[in-house]
């Protein structure tokens, strides 16, 4: 009685574990699943940040034509986007200007670059760009510009 109990014992135990070749199998299908999923995760960041950029020069867009419905007139090149935040004293002085501004501050990019404002624009009453990652005019996938006047 004693002799099956441990054959049952010793039968158990070699089918309860994994072979090698199954444990090999599921390495391989984590590999693949890995090779395909992370490089989404991978691009989420820099879709984040364009997405924010956009954002970003609609709420300037929208500060800039209140601007103009209020003066006649976009802030020049010169005055730049600082003009919505803060009333000009060079070039044309606008006469009715919010005691508050158009917005509040200008950040700068997700990259930590200037955006550029051109009025009048080439595109545009005005232009408003940012040069993306690579902080350079033109540039292709993470590097390119995101412009307001070819906002998707």
């Amino acid at each position: 009685m004693t002799q099956s109990k441990e054959m049952k014992q010793k039968k158990q135990s070699k089918e309860a574990g994994f072979t090698l070749m199954e444990l090999m199998v599921v390495i391989v299908i984590l590999g693949i699943l890995a090779s395909i999923v992370v490089p989404r995760f991978l691009d989420e960041p820099h879709k984040a940040r364009v997405v924010k950029v956009k954002m970003q020069i609609q709420g300037f867009s929208t500060a800039a034509k209140r601007f103009y419905l209020d003066n006649g007139y976009y802030p020049s090149t010169e005055q730049g986007l600082q003009a919505l935040v803060n009333k000009p004293t060079t070039g044309r002085v606008p006469k009715q200007f919010p005691k508050n501004g158009y917005i509040g501050k200008i950040p700068k990019d997700p990259w930590d670059n200037d955006y550029v404002y051109i009025s009048p624009g080439s595109h545009e009453s005005f232009d408003i760009i940012s040069f993306g990652a690579d902080g350079e005019e033109g540039g292709i996938d993470d590097g390119s510009d995101i412009q307001s006047w070819n906002l998707e």
